[in-house]
Formats: C-alpha cells, structure tokens, sequence
C-alpha cells in the first residue's frame, strides 16, 4: 500500500477520505496518513484523521508521498498545485469504485484528478489535471477539460463541449452540446448555459447570463 495524504481538510477532504476508504475495500490500495493545510494547526481536525502539516512540510517531506487536491476553488488549486515543489510527492488519479467509465480505454487522464461517487462519463473523453469531478456529475462523448477545473455534484457537461482552465460548475448546472467554457468562468447553482461564455465571468439562471459583479 502507498502511503497517501489529503491537501485540504475541510468537506471536500472528508469525502476524499471515504473514496479513499472505498477503494481499499475493494482492493487495499492506499494508506491513509493524515490531512495537509494552511489554515488549521497540527493536530487533530475531523473524525477522519489529523493535519500533519503545510505546504512547509510537504516541500520538506523525506519520503515519497502521494497527495490528493481537496480544494473547491479553482484558483487556490492552482496556486497550490505551483508551490508543491518536493519532487517526493506524485499526484495519483482518485477514482470512486461506482464511477461508471462507458468504455475506459476511450477516457484520456492527466493526473491529480478526483471522481466522487456516482460521476458517469461517456467516450473520447480528454481530461487535464487536477480536476474535482463530484458525486453524481456526467460528462458526454468528445468532452475536452482542461486543468484545476472543480465540478460541483450533479454537473451535466453535454457532448462536444470543449472547456479550458479554473472553472467553477455549480451543482447542478448544466452545458449544452458543443459549447466552449473557457477560463476562470464561474457557473451558478442550476444554472443552464446555452451559448459559449467569456472568460473570468459569472454565469446565473436558465438560460444562464453574464452577471456583472
């Protein structure tokens, strides 16, 4: 078993935690070793397990480690993902045992992805790095999305839709066919968006607008 620990030890790091826990009751895989965070003092946080430490001791950990991004916001994912400069640490895909692959071979992954519980995701499907796919969330065929985007549960991402970088889906929001998103683009809770967006605005309503904020 690899030994594996939670960047971020909030909602998100708890259910990374019960994937993990998921995992190895199908196939012992991974060895749980506590939560990373910038925010909270070592010691213990949840009922899950301790924070261990920052983005300081991660960089100056003396042993390979894998670690998993549990950050909801696009940007900070970013931002953390460029000050991890151990080269100890990898990035593993976390995939939920119910995950549902159409056809697995037609699915491209980068690395440091996560698939919650129940996500669905169809054929000739490119993903980037560093992506949080929620529970429930479905992705149709010929899908491009690029990296640190965060997809909140029950996204709907239709076929033929190309979107780029540190975008944020609300739950429940939806993309129609052959659409492009592109980068820092925020979309609101059951929102619908029927046209391509601009970069860096936030998207409300069905049909979704652009909200100037």
């Amino acid at each position: 078993m690899k030994d594996i620990a939670i960047y971020g030890a909030g909602g998100y790091g708890k259910e990374i935690y019960l994937v993990l826990r998921a995992i190895n009751e199908v196939k012992p895989t991974w060895n749980f070793i506590g939560f990373f965070d910038d925010g909270i003092k070592p010691g213990k946080v949840n009922r899950y397990g301790d924070v261990i430490g920052d983005i300081n001791t991660l960089n100056d950990w003396k042993d390979k480690l894998e670690i998993v991004i549990s950050i909801s916001s696009p940007k900070i994912i970013e931002k953390l993902v460029n000050k991890i400069s151990n080269p100890l640490i990898s990035f593993p895909n976390i995939i939920a045992p119910n995950v549902h692959f159409f056809d697995l071979e037609a699915v491209n992954l980068g690395k440091g992805n996560v698939f919650f519980f129940g996500s669905r995701l169809s054929c000739d499907i490119t993903i980037g790095n560093f992506n949080i796919i929620s529970a429930f969330v479905a992705l149709g065929h010929d899908v491009f999305l690029g990296n640190y985007n965060v997809l909140g549960p029950s996204v709907r991402i239709s076929g033929n839709t190309k979107i780029g970088n540190a975008n944020y889906f609300g739950v429940q929001s939806i993309v129609l066919q052959g659409l492009k998103i592109g980068d820092y683009t925020r979309i609101g809770v059951n929102s619908t968006i029927i046209k391509n967006t601009e970069d860096g605005f936030l998207y409300f309503g069905n049909p979704a607008k652009r909200i100037s904020l």
